[in-house]
């Protein structure tokens, strides 16, 4: 099939098989990072600016390196540095972006619905790379690369495989895209965490939702963590860390519960102690650092499709 989007603003309207695209497109570009010359001249001339309003590290700096091996030229952006502190509205500074003729922008913004708002308002290809608690687009795509990558399924079909999300469920971006893609894909997921992050509401997404993690472990192929979203949450959800720990952490004790071929994910960045035990996280069975590095994949192949898109 052919890619007709100019902008990645969530996986809520994908199909499964522009998902499938992605993918298949981001498997060609992994390739380029095992080159001694580690470029390609698929968005020479092209202009890219990563507008992140909110802090971040591993998805700005993975679009960055992204579009400098697609030989795009880049400008980083923050709040702090733009005239957002002066009382200059979003679209006003997009749309001077645009008028200096960027082609991409990546945006990452603290209101769910951003990244939509200035795709629909703006001819230039908006990405987005998390919007307040909505979507994270990207990091579902390379979450579910990584899992295809090691279940040995690149064609995208995930049935018959179960996925568990632990964690702050309700304020996550990153939950929410997860499970629009594996869901698409044909897996089945379980979230769970405490009633008051992981409300039975959420089963309307086609999920189900369990409150005991030591009865989940032995029944799953990959569990996923997520950290707490502090800096989203207006109230205590839970009595202490420690509680949390003891309740839903991966220690040692339960990853022994797992299956021995049991992938463990994490998006980062990592509580380590809180939500995973520390040698776990970086034991065999944890594809943490591989999904890093598919990151760099995935973020190549969106910004090519939608660039090309942007084009026709």
């Amino acid at each position: 099939m052919n890619w007709t989007r100019k902008d990645l603003t969530g996986i809520a309207e994908l199909s499964a098989g522009e998902i499938r695209l992605l993918l298949e497109t981001a498997t060609t570009f992994k390739d380029v990072g095992t080159r001694d010359i580690k470029k390609v001249p698929a968005l020479r001339g092209k202009t890219l600016v990563n507008f992140f309003v909110e802090p971040s590290t591993r998805t700005r700096i993975s679009f960055e390196l992204a579009a400098f091996r697609l030989s795009a030229d880049v400008i980083n952006m923050s709040a702090s540095t733009s005239s957002l502190t002066k009382g200059e509205t979003l679209l006003d500074t997009a749309k001077n972006l645009r008028a200096m003729l960027a082609d991409i922008i990546v945006l990452r913004h603290s209101s769910a619905g951003a990244a939509q708002f200035l795709a629909e308002r703006l001819d230039a290809s908006i990405i987005n790379a998390g919007d307040g608690a909505h979507e994270h687009p990207t990091q579902a795509l390379l979450d579910t690369f990584t899992v295809c990558e090691r279940v040995g399924r690149m064609d995208g079909d995930l049935r018959g495989l179960h996925v568990a999300i632990v964690g702050d469920i309700l304020f996550s971006r990153v939950a929410r895209s997860n499970i629009h893609a594996l869901t698409k894909l044909g897996a089945r997921v379980t979230l769970c965490g405490p009633p008051t992050l992981v409300p039975r509401e959420l089963e309307a997404l086609g999920v189900t939702v369990t409150h005991d993690l030591d009865s989940l472990l032995a029944d799953v192929d990959v569990v996923n963590l997520l950290r707490i979203q502090h800096e989203r949450q207006r109230k205590e959800y839970f009595p202490s860390l420690g509680e949390y720990t003891a309740l839903f952490g991966l220690t040692k004790a339960r990853a022994e519960k797992l299956r021995p071929k049991c992938l463990i994910m994490h998006p980062g960045p990592i509580n380590r102690g809180v939500e995973i035990d520390s040698d776990i996280a970086d034991s065999g069975r944890s594809v943490i650092l591989d999904q890093v590095t598919n990151g760099l994949a995935v973020r190549m192949a969106v910004l090519y499709l939608c660039s090309g898109a942007r084009n026709q």
